[in-house]
């Protein structure tokens, strides 16, 4: 696929346009179908005319964003696993904040014994190890990203290198309950609920500000003209720290609380392409 051209911060300040456009997936790009509409795809593709750079910041792993990346056109960065984790455009690692591998073992532990009716998914580099997975937690969500888990022991598929994210995947009361305790048991680690039945576990480094951050710092552009678009609560720090932040007219109050902006359209009328076509003019 042939790279795309970014313009030059003067460019880009003659034309008022952003320096990068940052986005989460689920729930902000994508509609509630988790597709990629064709009025998305549009805007994806103005963006490019534009010279503006569309970047992928997600919790998802990045095998469950190349299909996306596909369908939009759009080559370039990603930043997985809610900023653990990001490469660039041709898969060099730009960035890793891992959970140590003792650590992960105590915490895989704890979520057993502490929390037995919470589903436990592990996530490193390229790999996504689950104990079950016939659960149907793990079956739905192989659906939604369309990546095939593996179910075995962390010990088995990780190194000493760790692995990046664990998803907690339950009813709300016990996903609650459960960021609570974790958290107070792990307190250099980062544990945030992304939505009322799911809850991430990663290292205390790991942040989509981050992750943000490294890719600007790789592509020659400024955060600060940066434009960042999300709906979840893993999405917050982000929409702090980019000026140009919208939280989707779907997303809970304190997410549109943390942002600049908010969309006047939900995921599932277009309110992130039409959000992008109002910026580009």
């Amino acid at each position: 696929m042939e790279m795309e051209r970014i313009l030059t911060e003067s460019e880009k300040d003659v034309r008022g346009l952003p320096s990068a456009v940052f986005t989460d997936v689920d729930g902000t790009l994508l509609d509630g179908s988790h597709r990629v509409t064709p009025r998305t795809a549009a805007a994806a593709r103005a963006l490019a005319e534009r010279g503006v750079p569309l970047v992928l910041v997600s919790a998802r792993m990045p095998e469950a964003l190349s299909e996306i990346q596909a369908q939009l056109g759009r080559p370039g960065p990603v930043v997985c696993y809610s900023g653990a984790y990001v490469l660039d455009s041709a898969g060099a690692e730009l960035l890793s904040c891992p959970i140590a591998l003792g650590c992960a073992l105590e915490v895989r532990d704890y979520v057993a014994c502490d929390a037995p009716d919470v589903c436990c998914m592990a996530y490193g580099y390229h790999s996504w190890v689950t104990s079950d997975r016939s659960d149907p937690r793990v079956v739905r969500e192989e659906r939604i990203v369309g990546v095939r888990s593996v179910e075995g022991r962390l010990e088995d598929h990780f190194s000493e290198r760790g692995l990046h994210k664990f998803l907690l995947v339950g009813e709300p009361d016990a996903i609650a309950r459960a960021e609570r305790e974790v958290g107070a048991a792990f307190p250099s680690l980062a544990v945030v609920r992304s939505s009322a039945t799911l809850c991430e576990v990663m290292s205390g480094e790991a942040s989509k500000t981050r992750g943000v951050r490294a890719v600007c710092e790789h592509l020659g552009i400024s955060q600060r003209d940066a434009a960042a678009f999300g709906d979840g609560g893993n999405d917050v720090d982000m929409l702090r720290a980019v000026p140009q932040s919208w939280a989707m007219a779907n997303a809970p109050a304190e997410v549109r609380a943390a942002a600049a902006h908010v969309t006047a359209l939900d995921n599932d009328h277009d309110g992130f392409a039409e959000t992008i076509f109002s910026l580009l003019g």
